[in-house]
């Protein structure tokens, strides 16, 4: 049986106008590159190359940098069984199903689409979490390989990226004579102008980026509300993964804190910066929501 989606019109609005913040910013670094010369646009064309291999082998990168391996429906019965039927509710091909080996309990989805999907759990979430909290989790992740979240943030990533790209190389690529050929103090002064544009589009991209993050994972915790009907057992599936990553050494959270964009819950410890500017919602403010979400359905 198919579930339909109940969409939040102001989650909407304020990703709509985040995206529409980031093209601004994009535009007018596009331009700044244009008119500063063909080295620019070299540049652009070489970060459109690592954005392109980026979103046609993020899945493989992921499941290698975390030592994910896929496991067959003989190997995990129950696990491809919840991930089969909750793929048949979103009305959305099967994806593929790994484990990770790890004591912490988290998961994540990686694909560039639905139809090159992989959903990954740790076998600590198996052991920790009961069946509808794990079956919440599934559904979770199922919603932003639905909503192909790898595709829309690999894609608003990318001036970002090229930006950082400037900002790390501007004054090598300076050495080879900048970025055109008009003379030497033009092209020097094209190459402070550069950086200096790189920088700002960089920091608010950033922000706007990880805003935009925050934003698709309520979107997934309202699509996984939705396929189980039940936005309580996903909220008791975060506060045990939250509870449980307290206890967790520091040490062991920094070796996946690379994957934190794809967790459903990040790997980091309170006191890290990375609360300040965190691709993930605080946990009170998603329970509050998925609170607010079942309050709204038991009135639908």
């Amino acid at each position: 049986m198919q579930r339909k989606w109940i969409g939040d019109g102001g989650l909407q609005i304020r990703m709509f106008i985040t995206i529409f913040l980031l093209g601004a910013v994009y535009v007018f670094f596009l331009a700044a590159l244009w008119s500063l010369g063909a080295g620019a646009m070299t540049m652009l064309v070489f970060a459109g190359a690592l954005m392109a291999a980026q979103y046609f082998f993020s899945d493989k990168m992921i499941l290698w940098s975390m030592g994910a391996k896929e496991v067959t429906p003989e190997q995990a019965p129950d696990l491809h069984a919840m991930v089969e039927r909750l793929a048949a509710m979103a009305d959305m091909p099967k994806p593929r199903v790994a484990m990770v080996e790890h004591s912490m309990a988290n998961a994540f989805a990686t694909g560039r689409d639905p139809k090159h999907a992989v959903v990954a759990v740790t076998t600590g979430l198996i052991h920790q979490l009961n069946r509808d909290e794990l079956e919440a989790v599934l559904a979770h992740e199922l919603s932003h390989v639905k909503n192909r979240d790898v595709m829309v943030i690999t894609l608003a990533s990318f001036f970002s990226t090229l930006a950082f790209m400037i900002m790390r190389f501007g004054m090598y690529m300076g050495l080879f004579g900048g970025f055109g050929g008009r003379g030497r103090d033009s092209s020097g002064n094209a190459i402070i102008l550069v950086y200096f544009v790189a920088v700002l589009v960089w920091i608010i991209s950033f922000l706007l980026i990880r805003a935009l993050s925050r934003y698709r994972e309520y979107s997934a915790d309202r699509g996984a509300a939705v396929l189980t009907g039940s936005p309580s057992h996903l909220s008791s599936a975060l506060l045990k993964i939250s509870g449980r990553m307290q206890r967790i050494p520091k040490d062991d959270l920094r070796q996946v804190e690379g994957a934190n964009a794809f967790f459903i819950m990040p790997a980091v410890s309170k006191s890290s910066l990375m609360e300040l500017i965190s691709t993930h919602p605080s946990l009170e403010n998603r329970l509050k929501r998925l609170a607010d979400f079942e309050q709204q359905m038991e009135r639908a």
